[in-house]
């Protein structure tokens, strides 16, 4: 089975840190139309934290300046295993948009986290919602 390394980051809006930046993937991709944390691949080579600094301003055009890991876990799709290193970002230079022309939205914790939310993840998304609820 193929193995993807990925991150994936919580990015808090600041100053009052009540609201989170969530993108919706583009319909033609794999889970398209569902929203996620931003995020993407990690490089050979490259390590989680380098890579979430490059994939935030490819997809964002944001410069991280405070991050500390959050948690990790690994997803099994039918056709891949996805690693998710999970960031919590808190400080941020710029003002985030979609780059590539994903939307994007800041919304409040307890938008995402409403059992009714209007907010559908991939199922790969589930343990970082679980996490959120309970913080």
């Amino acid at each position: 089975m193929k193995r993807i390394h990925v991150v994936a980051a919580v990015i808090y809006a600041a100053p009052s840190m009540s609201q989170i930046l969530i993108a919706k993937r583009p319909n033609h991709l794999h889970q398209g139309g569902l929203w996620e944390f931003p995020g993407g691949k990690v490089d050979q080579g490259e390590s989680p934290r380098q890579a979430l600094v490059r994939e935030l301003q490819e997809e964002l055009d944001i410069n991280v300046t405070t991050a500390e890991p959050m948690m990790q876990l690994s997803h099994d799709y039918t056709d891949k295993q996805v690693l998710l290193d999970i960031w919590k970002v808190t400080g941020f230079e710029g003002q985030a948009r979609g780059v590539e022309g994903q939307e994007c939205r800041w919304v409040s914790l307890t938008e995402i986290v409403a059992d009714n939310s209007e907010y559908q993840f991939p199922a790969a998304n589930r343990a970082i919602l679980a996490r959120l609820k309970s913080s």
